[in-house]
């Protein structure tokens, strides 16, 4: 994925989302299986990055604690 643009979280999301449809379909053969698994571990890994950064945000902008 490193060559395509980069996504956006929901459009990582919706990737994986259909992803697992396709996996959880039982309709692929073995190797199709395969690659949609790895692609959607990528698009996992994107999704946490997006929350991380999210959540990072979140942190920085609240007040510290006493």
């Amino acid at each position: 994925m490193s060559d395509e643009k980069p996504l956006s979280y929901e459009e990582a999301r919706d990737q994986l989302v259909d992803v697992v449809r396709q996996l959880e379909s039982g309709s692929v053969p073995l190797s199709q299986s395969m690659e949609l698994w790895e692609r959607g571990e990528k698009l996992a890994a994107v999704c946490q990055q997006w929350l991380d950064g999210a959540k990072a945000k979140i942190e920085a902008a609240r007040p510290p604690s006493d």
